[in-house]
């Protein structure tokens, strides 16, 4: 499942947030993609108040696979391993446990009446 929300405009002030869903909408443990500002974001809901958002693109080769990924952890972190090359990411700070030449683009979340939002910085 892809949520999209409408591109309501294309310049973006620093540290706006953006709602991508409402929380009902995921499912623990699963990521989803969404489509904001032309950017496709990979989000995951652990718990009904822990919610990550990644880059949907795959740091190793580029494809917009992430929402797809295994979802567990690294001690006590949580993390997200892509789908297709197995690489393990840290879900809060992008930081590849595998290959430390790689690193995925995390946004930081929160939930503000039952959305999620997520924070995304101007182009």
């Amino acid at each position: 499942m892809t949520i999209t929300q409408p591109n309501e405009r294309t310049h973006l002030e620093p540290g706006k947030w953006v709602r991508a869903c409402r929380l009902d909408d995921l499912e623990p443990s699963w990521g989803e993609a969404v489509l904001l500002r032309m950017r496709q974001i990979a989000v995951f809901l652990l718990s009904p108040r822990e919610v990550y958002a990644v880059a949907h693109e795959d740091p190793a080769g580029g494809a917009p696979v992430m929402a797809r990924g295994i979802v567990g952890s690294h001690g006590d972190r949580p993390t997200v391993a892509s789908p297709l090359h197995k690489e393990v990411y840290d879900l809060g700070t992008g930081e590849c446990f595998t290959d430390p030449s790689l690193a995925l683009r995390t946004f930081r979340t929160r939930i503000v009446g039952g959305f999620i939002e997520i924070e995304l910085e101007g182009r």
